[in-house]
């Protein structure tokens, strides 16, 4: 179909992720977005090139298929996101888990690309396109069901993510969330603005 989803916004995408009051809905969709897109990259980073592409049995994705999944749902969902139905007729679900891009840097390409597509969509947005109707493989959906959709769908693939990046890097795991036997003191950092819960 030849849809682009532009260029990356231009908000930094490595901005700080601590925790903001709001009451607006896709300001907080898009910090959640945000949280996971970086928590995935925090787990890519730490493990070795061929580790990307090792799946721990025949029925498993590896991380680098995940990725691959992850950015053809985000080129179909968020391309043309309120003009046209979410599943893209030149979409091949299936193809998404297969033969991944082989290095490391075309496969981030490939994440960063996805990530543009959603982002682009969605930063545009206000809260007043929350019950505008879309479709997804014909199904009607108000715009706040899309979101929250997709919110549960990458949060589920990025843990998948993680969870395979702990089991690869083993002793040389760095925690991306609050480390083993130190809530305390994690407690503490939150409550003197230290650190924040995101």
């Amino acid at each position: 179909m030849g849809q682009h989803c532009g260029s990356p916004p231009d908000r930094a995408y490595t901005e700080d992720m601590a925790l903001r009051f709001t009451t607006s809905y896709l300001e907080d969709s898009l910090s959640l977005f945000r949280m996971y897109k970086k928590l995935g990259e925090g787990a890519i980073a730490q493990v070795r090139d061929e580790e990307l592409f090792t799946a721990l049995d025949a029925e498993a994705n590896s991380i680098a298929v995940i990725v691959k999944h992850i950015a053809g749902n985000m080129r179909s969902r968020w391309t043309d996101f309120l003009t046209t139905d979410g599943e893209k007729p030149d979409r091949d679900r299936d193809g998404e888990f297969i033969d991944p891009p082989r290095s490391r840097q075309a496969l981030m390409e490939m994440w960063e690309a996805g990530w543009a597509c959603l982002l682009g969509a969605l930063e545009p947005l206000t809260d007043a396109d929350l019950e505008r109707t879309i479709t997804i493989r014909g199904e009607a959906h108000s715009v706040l069901q899309a979101v929250n959709r997709q919110i549960a769908h990458y949060s589920y693939h990025v843990g998948q993510i993680v969870l395979l990046a702990k089991h690869f890097a083993s002793d040389r795991w760095q925690s991306l969330s609050v480390p083993r036997n130190r809530s305390a003191e994690f407690n503490r950092r939150v409550a003197s603005g230290q650190a924040s819960q995101r």
